[in-house]
């Protein structure tokens, strides 16, 4: 071309080079990148220091009250598969017993005090465990579990309404006597419809609307989600370090209110679990957010079969970033080797690292006409659609735009979208 040749060249080298002597670190290098996001490790790894404090990466802020000590990988939000594997698709199989131990299941993983849930890009952390952060009540949470069992005398029918078509409620026996005796004289001008319970419903099989959330799967991974995971119902808010304002992650909410299933989210690459952060006892010094990234897309492809990805945003639906995956196993090279042909440096001033050759677009500037053009793209092609938060976004187009300085000019472009790598 006009600014460079490609080259393939057969070494003949002695064993003793030092070239040869670096193959085993890179190899291992590539084996330890590819159990980089391996859950039973990560486990393995924070139960095993007894208690962990997570910080902000960005200014090494403590983000929790206590060091943790419970740790366990967020449940599959394809349950629903397994269930039936278990028990068929039937509602009424075994009597009902799916129904009871789905139940059990959303409870028993509940995201309490001083205990962690992770999956491959996240921990989720109770909100009453983090330092610096006030979160609104949610006074419509009532766990069934919690609440007396109602009967036929107790209850006074929803339904029923006084002259002026007031509807009274439910009163249960944990109101206090002296409250009855103040409503007694307001009752007596009530036409009271009583309904026998037709069927007493269990306390093992109730589930709140937030544990509905989750076994519907809207409570999944939410730092690159599908469109199953999304609800009109549930929204996503974004969780920022008290001291420095740097992005953390995000919690779910309903209607304004407190985390949905009272757990925060925290993005693994952007806290740390010692100090200081990013030094060799900080298990999470190794997830960045290209490589998080990289690793969500690789799996999207093998389950999706889809090489083209659009990256839409989490609030606006809008597409922001397109994604043509053309390499999954390419590498990369950064630094110099400085020297002669008698002596050359060792080569610790060269940085080789696995990374995934792409085609992308920033789509953050797009006039309608082109982003009519980019979903006539997406139904074309059946381009895989995932969801982000705008913050992460932009950083992603920022790394692919910088990476695109590794080649040459006349590179830089194919198919009309410009060429550029990200690190696995």
């Amino acid at each position: 071309m006009e600014d460079h040749i490609e080259v393939k060249l057969v070494l003949l080298l002695p064993v003793d080079h030092h070239i040869v002597s670096n193959f085993n670190s890179i190899l291992n290098m590539s084996e330890a990148t590819s159990q980089l996001f391996s859950m039973d490790s990560d486990i393995k790894s924070l139960s095993s220091r007894g208690g962990v404090h997570f910080y902000c990466k960005s200014c090494s802020t403590n983000l929790t009250k206590k060091p943790l000590s419970s740790f366990a990988e967020m449940p599959s939000i394809n349950w629903r598969e397994v269930a039936d594997n278990w028990f068929g698709a039937c509602c009424c199989s075994f009597g009902g017993i799916s129904e009871k131990l789905v139940a059990r299941y959303a409870n028993s993983y509940s995201c309490g005090e001083e205990s962690c849930l992770l999956d491959a890009t996240s921990v989720i952390l109770c909100k009453d465990d983090l330092v610096g952060f006030e979160f609104p009540d949610r006074d419509g949470d009532q766990n069934y579990e919690s609440e007396p069992d109602c009967t036929e005398d107790d209850c006074i029918n929803e339904d029923m309404q006084d002259a002026g078509g007031n509807h009274g409620r439910c009163v249960c026996p944990t109101v206090k006597k002296e409250k009855m005796s103040d409503l007694s004289g307001k009752l007596n001008s009530l036409h009271i419809q009583k309904e026998p319970f037709e069927q007493k419903v269990t306390k093992a099989s109730e589930v709140l609307a937030n544990k509905k959330s989750f076994l519907n799967g809207f409570l999944g991974n939410i730092f690159m989600a599908r469109s199953y995971n999304l609800s009109k119902d549930v929204e996503w808010i974004k969780f920022a370090c008290p001291q420095c304002s740097s992005l953390l992650g995000a919690y779910p909410c309903a209607d304004g209110y407190a985390p949905l299933d009272g757990g925060v989210r925290l993005f693994k690459c952007y806290i740390s679990t010692c100090l200081p952060v990013c030094e060799s006892g900080d298990l999470f010094r190794k997830y960045t957010l290209e490589r998080m990234f990289t690793s969500q897309l690789l799996e999207s492809a093998k389950d999706e079969l889809s090489f083209r990805t659009v990256v839409r945003d989490l609030r606006t639906k809008s597409p922001v970033l397109q994604i043509v995956l053309l390499n999954p196993n390419s590498w990369c090279c950064t630094g110099y080797c400085l020297g002669t042909e008698d002596t050359v440096d060792p080569v610790a001033n060269i940085n080789l690292y696995p990374a995934i050759k792409v085609l992308f677009s920033d789509c953050s500037y797009r006039t309608e006409s082109q982003i009519r053009m980019i979903e006539e793209w997406v139904t074309k092609n059946q381009a895989d659609e995932v969801y982000m938060l705008d913050h992460l976004i932009s950083e992603l187009i920022v790394s692919l735009e910088a990476a695109m300085d590794m080649y040459p000019p006349s590179y830089t472009f194919l198919q009309g979208l410009p060429l550029s790598s990200l690190p696995r």
